[in-house]
C-alpha cells in the first residue's frame, strides 16, 4: 500500500481557491441506503433550513440533483423528490451569498425551454446561479416517460449533450439561433433575457467522451475516483484535456461526513448504518442504472460504492479529524473543491460550519466571494 504524508495540519497552503458546498437532500433517504439513517424527508422546509444553515456556516454553494423515480425498499428511498429548478429558484430567495446550482437532464428538456429558466434563475438569485448538467444513464426513469432514446449508446448521449449545450450557450448570446443537428432544430429561435453573467456550468463524467464533453464545455466536472490517488489522477486528466481545448476547467469531488464525538463513537454509526442497508432499494438502484443491460455490463462505481449503504466515499470522525482527513484528500488529489453529504443536515452543517470550515478556509481559501445581493 502507498501511503502519503499529509502537509503539516493548519498551515497555510499555495493551493487556494477550493470551493466547499452541499449537495441537497431533495429526495426522501437522503444520500444513504439504510433503515437505520436519520429520517430525511426531502421536504421544502427541511432544504430550505439546510440552505439558510450553509450560507450562515460559510459554505460556497448548495446544489440539488433531479429525480424523477425513486428506488423503493422497505425505505421507499427517493420515492418522493422536489423539482431542483423551482426549489433553487426559491431558496435564492432565502439567501444572499451561497451561489444557488439546479440540476437539468439534457434528455428531458429542451434547451429553448432550458436556456429561459436559466437566465430566469440568474435573475432570481442575483448572478448566482449555476447548473449541472447530466446526460442521462437511468433507463428506468426515463422510460416511465417515453424519453429514453432506444439506440442512442452512452457515446451517442454526449453527443447529444454536446448539441444541447451548444445551443443553450448561443441562446444565451446570439440575437437569433438557427440549428439543425441530429438531436435538436432551433429555426429563427429567440430567448430573452440574456443571462448576465452565464451560470456556472459543471458535470459529471469519468468515461473519455464524458471528460471531453465536461472540459470542452463547462467551468467545473465531478469526479468519482475511489480514492485520493485515483482523483488525483483523474483531476489531472480532465485538466490536461481542458488544456488541449485552450481552457481550464475545476475538478470536484462528493464526500459524506460523519461526526461523533469520538473517532470509535463514528465508525460505530457509520457501521450501524451498513448493518440496516435497504437490500430493496439497492436493488432498486442497480435497476434504475441499467445494471444488467449489455451497454453497461458491470455495475457503475456509484452502485458499489452503495453497497456500504453510502452513496459516495465518505469520511468518519470527531469534527478534527475529519478537518485532517479532508485536507489530506485535497493535498493529494489537488482538486479543486468537495460537495459534501451528511446524515442529519440540520445538525451536522453547523458542527462542520464552526469546526472544520474554519480549518479549511485557513489553508485552502475560498474564491473571490459574490458580492450582497441588494
Amino acid at each position: 500500500m502507498t501511503t502519503f504524508e499529509p502537509t503539516p495540519f493548519g498551515l497555510p497552503s499555495d493551493k487556494g481557491g477550493k470551493d466547499l458546498g452541499i449537495f441537497l437532500p431533495i429526495a426522501n433517504g437522503g444520500w444513504i441506503l439504510s433503515r437505520n439513517k436519520p429520517v430525511l424527508d426531502g421536504s421544502y422546509a427541511y432544504n430550505r433550513r439546510c440552505a439558510v444553515l450553509a450560507e450562515a456556516a460559510g459554505f460556497d454553494f448548495i446544489m440539488s440533483m433531479s429525480k424523477f423515480r425513486g428506488y423503493g425498499g422497505e425505505t421507499r428511498h427517493w420515492n418522493s423528490s422536489l423539482d431542483p429548478i423551482v426549489l433553487m429558484a426559491a431558496l435564492a430567495e432565502v439567501t444572499s451569498r451561497v451561489k444557488v446550482w439546479t440540476t437539468i437532464h439534457t434528455l428531458l428538456q429542451n434547451p429553448g425551454v432550458a436556456a429561459k429558466m436559466l437566465a430566469t434563475l440568474q435573475q432570481v438569485s442575483g448572478g448566482r446561479a449555476g447548473l449541472n448538467l447530466v446526460t442521462g444513464s437511468y433507463r428506468g426513469e426515463f422510460a416511465q416517460m417515453g424519453a429514453w432514446p432506444e439506440g442512442v449508446d452512452h457515446d451517442q448521449r454526449y453527443d447529444l449533450a454536446q448539441e444541447w449545450i451548444s445551443a443553450i450557450k448561443a441562446l444565451w448570446t446570439q440575437d437569433s439561433v438557427t440549428m439543425h443537428g441530429d438531436y435538436f432544430t432551433l429555426d429563427d429561435c429567440e430567448s430573452w433575457p440574456k443571462p448576465d453573467p452565464q451560470p456556472f456550468l459543471v458535470c459529471a463524467g469519468s468515461s473519455e467522451k464524458g471528460m471531453r464533453l465536461t472540459s470542452q464545455e463547462m467551468d467545473a466536472i465531478f469526479l468519482s475516483g475511489g480514492d485520493a490517488v485515483q482523483l488525483g489522477a483523474d483531476s489531472r486528466r480532465a485538466k490536461d484535456i481542458a488544456a488541449e481545448y485552450g481552457r481550464t476547467i475545476r475538478t470536484y469531488s462528493m464526500l459524506t461526513v460523519v461526526f461523533g464525538t469520538t473517532d470509535e463513537e463514528a465508525g460505530a454509526t457509520a457501521q450501524h448504518f451498513r448493518d440496516g442497508l435497504d437490500e430493496g432499494a439497492l436493488w432498486g438502484m442497480m435497476r434504475a442504472y441499467g445494471f444488467l443491460d449489455e451497454e453497461i455490463g458491470k455495475e457503475n462505481a456509484f452502485v458499489e460504492k452503495s453497497r456500504s449503504g453510502f452513496m459516495s466515499a465518505h469520511v468518519l470522525g470527531t469534527p478534527r479529524t475529519v478537518a485532517e482527513r479532508i485536507t489530506e484528500l485535497i493535498e493529494v488529489s489537488e482538486t479543486d473543491g468537495l460537495m459534501l453529504i451528511f446524515p442529519d443536515y440540520h445538525r451536522d452543517i453547523p458542527i462542520f460550519g464552526e469546526q472544520v470550515l474554519p480549518v479549511l478556509r485557513e489553508r485552502f481559501p475560498g474564491r473571490v466571494e459574490m458580492p450582497l445581493r441588494a
